[in-house]
């Protein structure tokens, strides 16, 4: 994670991360996401990323979208609860495009009115087509119990009626409210020198005045475990089983970020799939996640099966959590797991626009960004007493829900 800093006096931060490539990326990360909306105004933030590619103070929809496109170049964006992203790819010589057109579409977007009602209508088939899929939407759906009355538990695309309501003045409040120059963070991969990455920055990110609105997020309230089962029209049941977990400074992080790949984490070879789909066929699809946030975070299963199935399928979930719980992995045990997640960690380094984009987030997060030997010595310090402590607090009985979709029929 090699990589040079440079800070605007604006507050926006620049890292510059040098790889000698045809193909570059850059992305801007604002802290602000869907936690940051008003209670009873989901999709907001969600609906502001589409809204900047529309239209901006010089350019009409179709002069952004073709601006990277023509040099065969891709602009993209995504919100999450805490973050807004926008990205490109674009090959070496067109890195000054870049930045001119992340500029502009962040900070100089007009949002006119026929283009938000367009783009209302596009968010609508969205929410309809994400509804079409139950393995998607249970996450949603569970977050919501687990986070209930608050903004997290929110869908980030909003309701068919939020969106429908949303004016100009929502749009141009939120961004005025939440996104802080000083909680920004502009980042670039490619063979380039900072001393050209900063004056481009300067050149374009350094003219933005610097906004210095602090946002106060607050945490959610605890809740009691909820069993939930709710009919569907699908074909298959749906199940998720977990909890809120860890944030992103919790002394625990690192530790389950290694108990969960162990458990349900990438590959094939995790616990629960082993036991679930390879040993006793009953699911296609299991895996375990823990997404952890700046002040909580959610531990979740999921798994599809046939509806006669269910019953089975978790009582073999909850004997994999058992074990962890009660038994503490052998040295051995505990090396392959740590191995394996380190593994993990360095082959994805190959995803240089994730690398980039994680390193941007670290940086807002944690005002440091971590090198890969760094990153590598904190999951070799998790200790197998480390594990059973934090599967006894996160993986207890008493503190798992449980949401199922089942066929209607």
């Amino acid at each position: 994670m090699d990589h040079q800093l440079y800070s605007l006096k604006n507050g926006i931060r620049i890292i510059l991360n040098p790889v000698k490539s045809a193909v570059s990326h850059c992305c801007l990360i604002i802290n602000a996401g869907s936690r940051d909306e008003e209670a009873g105004r989901p999709g907001l933030a969600h609906f502001i990323e589409h809204l900047f590619f529309k239209q901006t103070k010089k350019r009409n929809t179709n002069q952004i979208l073709n601006r990277l496109e023509i040099v065969g170049g891709d602009l993209n964006a995504y919100t999450t609860k805490e973050y807004t992203c926008l990205q490109a790819s674009f090959l070496e010589p067109h890195l000054e495009r870049a930045i001119d057109l992340l500029q502009d579409i962040a900070f100089f977007s007009t949002f006119p009115s026929e283009e938000m009602g367009k783009e209302k209508d596009v968010i609508l088939d969205e929410i309809a087509s994400y509804e079409d899929q139950p393995e998607e939407a249970i996450n949603d759906d569970f977050e919501s119990l687990i986070f209930a009355g608050h903004t997290l538990g929110e869908n980030i695309l909003g309701t068919p009626e939020t969106v429908k309501a949303f004016a100009r003045k929502d749009v141009t409040d939120f961004i005025a409210q939440n996104y802080n120059t000083h909680q920004m963070i502009f980042a670039v991969s490619g063979s380039y020198t900072l001393t050209k990455v900063a004056r481009l920055a300067e050149k374009y990110f350094g003219i933005i005045p610097e906004n210095t609105q602090i946002k106060q997020r607050n945490p959610p309230q605890e809740i009691k475990p909820i069993n939930i089962i709710q009919k569907r029209p699908i074909n298959q049941s749906h199940c998720m089983i977990g909890t809120k977990a860890y944030g992103f400074h919790h002394q625990n992080k690192t530790g389950l970020l290694l108990l969960n790949n162990l458990l349900g984490g990438t590959g094939m070879s995790s616990r629960l799939n082993l036991e679930v789909r390879e040993k006793h066929g009953i699911a296609y699809t299991i895996e375990s996640n823990y997404s952890p946030l700046s002040d909580t975070g959610i531990f979740s299963i999921y798994f599809g099966t046939d509806t006669e199935k269910v019953a089975k399928a978790t009582k073999l979930v909850h004997k994999e959590l058992r074990k962890l719980r009660e038994n503490k992995l052998g040295v051995i045990q505990l090396a392959q797991a740590k191995q394996r997640f380190i593994g993990q960690i360095a082959l994805g380094e190959e995803n240089r626009m994730g690398v980039l984009i994680s390193m941007a987030k670290s940086l807002l997060d944690y005002d440091k960004i971590d090198s890969l030997t760094e990153v590598f010595r904190k999951i070799n310090n998790v200790s197998k007493d480390d594990l059973i402590n934090i599967a006894n607090d996160i993986f207890s009985t008493d503190k798992l829900s449980t949401l199922v979709f089942e066929p209607e029929n």
